[in-house]
């Protein structure tokens, strides 16, 4: 019986071995019972008296058999728990778990572990799995873009250490990725982002597709006007389709007004308009392309 549990039937059979007097050994053999279970049961029988008289039925050695149970242990709480609204909406917005002990200490004032934070994420995630649904586009037509908080990285210009901002640019359909870490997220930084994709992909795809809306640049780029302008001019330059602004935005319509369509800008773009930008400067830290898993046949 090596691997299933060992069930009331199995124990009562076991009794009945017991009491004709039979080694341990000898019911090994018979019930294929481990011998550890045997002995244990044999001297739980011998306290319980159930070696001799009437043999008790299923539901009364079922009784005694739950009553000779030490007590649970006492859950203990997470002290993770009273973050637990905050923990699920950092998840929501897709930090990782670096991420969010980071934002916990800094924010909320957290003095537990790391290994806390992640025991929690683990529940919660397993609680509500994610299921991912991949859709296929055709070469060339398509780059997604996901920018957000990255927790706190070594900066080796300023030599300490500062928040940063993860750039993750992933081809639709080759998979192929280009990363990049930034320390701000002023519109030049944005813009020069997308310069140093393209560079690295050798290309530029039809569109491209912001799956982050709640970075605060990526809001900016859709909403605020500057920015959104910039953004645009930037896009035609290069000859990639941009989202089309959120509600409320002030700028030229581009069709049904929501975050998932897709717009062609309309005016032209101009290299100072992406190195002028207020606060512009140049992206640094550390450049990482990880290998595609297949090769893309075009941009």
């Amino acid at each position: 019986m090596s691997g299933r549990t060992t069930t009331v039937l199995d124990i009562r059979e076991l009794l009945r071995h017991l009491r004709e007097g039979r080694s341990n050994r000898e019911i090994h053999r018979s019930l294929g019972l481990g011998r550890e279970t045997i002995r244990k049961y044999r001297q739980w029988a011998t306290a319980e008296g159930l070696l001799s008289g009437p043999l008790p039925q299923l539901p009364e050695l079922q009784a005694r058999l739950a009553a000779s149970q030490p007590p649970a242990p006492p859950q203990t709480v997470s002290t993770v728990e009273p973050h637990r609204a905050t923990v699920q909406d950092l998840l929501d917005k897709g930090l990782e778990t670096e991420a969010i002990f980071q934002r916990l200490r800094e924010q909320h004032g957290f003095a537990g572990h790391y290994q806390a934070v992640w025991r929690f994420v683990h529940k919660l995630q397993a609680s509500d799995p994610d299921v991912t649904v991949r859709v296929e586009v055709a070469p060339g037509v398509e780059v997604q873009v996901d920018f957000g908080y990255a927790g706190r990285m070594y900066d080796p210009v300023t030599q300490r250490v500062r928040k940063a901002w993860a750039f993750v640019a992933t081809l639709s359909f080759s998979r192929h990725q280009y990363v990049e870490f930034v320390f701000d997220q002023t519109v030049g930084t944005w813009l020069l982002l997308h310069r140093h994709m393209l560079d690295f992909f050798g290309g530029v795809p039809a569109q491209v597709r912001i799956d982050n809306l709640k970075a605060a640049i990526v809001r900016a780029s859709l909403d605020d006007p500057q920015a959104q302008r910039a953004y645009r001019e930037c896009a035609e330059h290069y000859g990639f389709l941009t989202p089309a602004p959120t509600a409320g935005a002030v700028s030229l319509p581009a069709g049904p007004i929501r975050p998932n369509t897709k717009a062609r800008s309309k005016t032209e773009c101009t290299t100072s308009s992406a190195t002028s930008s207020p606060g512009a400067t140049t992206p640094r830290l550390i450049i990482t392309s990880i290998t595609p898993t297949r090769t893309c046949s075009a941009g």
